[in-house]
């Protein structure tokens, strides 16, 4: 075997040991008493500070539990003081106070409303996170009231994390699949 080869191959597992021992870490159980949603997968650039790769983990993992709960505490001890929606949809307001009335919204909808993080990768500032909403309509949307139809769909984001708080966001929900489920939209 080559030098260059064998020097890839002991890269390549050290990178893979990296991420396997990532997700082993105390960070993902025992940050604030394990009540935040867990990553289901997980993928790390290795080349990351720990101090740096688990702050973000963290405030990705509030912020997604708070997306499951609606608890404002952890939105706010997620998001940055001047964070910024780069996806702004029409009628939210900018900064904290966005999120914090869309999950309002939604959850007068969908009162039992849960997030699941299926996928993270995490790399440079960024934290990406691919999550699946799931509950039954039981509330009132645009003036319908829900049947207890089930609600399944799913979101994608992007942050920037900046000293351990998300500054950015870039979203993309599947909002077809969610109106559809709701009935306010036609299949």
């Amino acid at each position: 075997m080559s030098f260059r080869l064998a020097s890839l191959l002991r890269r390549a597992l050290s990178a893979a040991l990296a991420v396997v021992s990532i997700a082993a870490t105390p960070v993902f159980a025992a940050a604030t008493a394990g009540s935040l949603v867990q990553p289901q997968h997980i993928t790390v650039d290795p080349g990351l500070p720990k101090q740096q790769r688990d702050a973000q983990i963290l405030a990705a993992r509030r912020y997604d539990t708070f997306w499951s709960t609606g608890d404002e505490a952890l939105a706010r001890a997620a998001l940055a003081p001047d964070f910024t929606d780069r996806t702004l949809p029409p009628g939210r307001a900018q900064g904290i106070e966005g999120p914090l009335a869309a999950s309002k919204f939604v959850r007068g909808a969908v009162p039992d409303l849960q997030a699941d993080i299926e996928q993270m990768v995490v790399a440079g500032d960024r934290v990406v996170v691919h999550l699946r909403f799931h509950g039954h309509f039981t509330g009132q949307f645009k003036g319908v009231q829900g049947q207890g139809q089930t609600v399944d769909f799913i979101a994608t984001d992007i942050y920037r994390v900046a000293n351990g708080r998300i500054a950015d966001n870039w979203h993309l929900e599947d909002n077809l699949t969610f109106l559809q489920q709701l009935g306010v939209v036609a299949k």
